[in-house]
């Protein structure tokens, strides 16, 4: 599916005005502001408790913001009801009526609404199609498997054609297999279907899979909105990368600055060049400032002797190694620098390499446009953050 054009994004589906939400004393979201366009695939991304399911929640009109606003197609829905908007909510219980058939769940909702018999024959016809589940609209929910149930229930929401469907960890209870296999069926309805979906997930591997784009929070806050490329490749904060797969974070102190290029000092001394890109941009990644240097595992490459300074942009740096771990389709190596500092290389089973042992003195080395600088140091240490 190809990301939303910026005249899906000036019209959008969904918009959140300088939204804060209190419970009490705590603050649960704090000025969210962003907006959701016609057709996306829309993730909130973060740890527990970061304020992604409240969003969500404002949404869908189960709570309302204490301050800003919620749109919808460009009304105002702040303090409209659930049941008087027009979205829908998958949560991780598909509550499924037991007593009643496939065709007869995904047909409630029309019925309710007293549309036509012929109409609502035909839509659910064509949503059951949609999620592949023709052959299956006979069947009870016990009879069918968690990814079945999990597909009834979209064809359940999506059948009185929403301006936007709504999905609370829907994959969370599923087994990993069947997990990854939905998300790819979730993103093929999704585009056959052309509602928006927003998409509240803490697995960071369900967003880059499935979303145009991403919100990644943190403790209520909005860190960095981006599709996954640019989530991925070009972090805004510590905390974005060090969330979105992995990412070795080092302190650095910046020695000079030259546009979007910056050289650092770091890993024991090592002066080091990096871009700075996007959000990062800024007056904080300046000479004398305290930075965080960012490479991701797979960029690092794994040499006996120093690369020639040609093919690294003079970026390496001495390493001992202090473990190997086999994972399949790569090896994850554990590297001690000079200074002491952890590095993770992630690297092809089959590499030139010889069979490497704890102890034995490599050079790590990457490009310059692998690297890239953050504001501030992760708490002055070292360090290897995943999810």
């Amino acid at each position: 599916m190809t990301s939303p054009t910026a005249a899906d994004l000036s019209a959008p589906v969904i918009e959140i005005d300088h939204v804060v939400k209190r419970f009490g004393d705590f603050v649960a979201v704090h000025d969210a502001d962003f907006s959701i366009g016609q057709g996306e695939f829309f993730s909130l991304l973060g740890p527990s408790g970061c304020g992604k399911t409240t969003t969500l929640r404002m949404i869908a009109g189960f709570e309302q913001p204490t301050t800003g606003a919620i749109r919808l197609d460009g009304v105002d829905v702040s303090k409209v009801p659930p049941n008087k908007r027009s979205v829908n909510t998958v949560f991780q219980q598909y509550a499924l009526f037991p007593h009643m058939n496939v065709f007869d769940n995904v047909a409630f909702g029309p019925q309710s609404k007293k549309i036509d018999k012929a109409t609502i024959k035909k839509r659910v016809s064509e949503m059951l199609e949609v999620v592949r589940l023709t052959e299956f609209a006979s069947r009870r929910p016990a009879q069918l498997s968690g990814g079945q149930q999990q597909r009834v229930a979209l064809a359940r929401a999506l059948v009185n054609l929403p301006k936007a469907l709504l999905l609370d960890e829907p994959l969370g209870a599923l087994d990993l297999k069947l997990r990854h296999a939905m998300q790819f069926e979730l993103k093929r309805i999704q585009r056959e279907v052309g509602i928006t979906f927003v998409y509240v997930t803490h697995d960071q591997e369900e967003a880059l899979t499935m979303s145009d784009r991403i919100a990644v929070m943190s403790e209520g806050r909005v860190e960095q909105i981006g599709t996954p490329t640019e989530i991925y490749d070009n972090p805004a904060t510590v905390f974005v990368a060090g969330f979105i797969g992995q990412a070795n974070l080092w302190p650095a102190v910046v020695a000079e600055r030259s546009g979007n290029t910056a050289n650092v000092t770091a890993l024991g001394g090592a002066t080091l060049s990096a871009t700075c890109h996007g959000n990062n941009a800024g007056s904080s990644i300046a000479p004398g400032c305290a930075a965080t240097l960012m490479v991701r595992p797979e960029r690092i490459a794994i040499s006996l002797t120093q690369p020639t300074s040609q093919a690294t942009d003079g970026q390496s740096v001495q390493a001992t190694v202090t473990d190997l771990t086999f994972q399949g389709p790569i090896v994850r190596l554990a590297l001690v620098a000079a200074d002491g500092s952890p590095i993770i290389a992630n690297i092809d089973p089959d590499a030139d390499l010889p069979l490497l042992r704890p102890g034995d003195g490599v050079w790590a080395s990457w490009t310059r446009n692998a690297a890239c600088v953050l504001p501030s140091a992760p708490n002055q240490q070292s360090q290897l953050l995943e999810d």
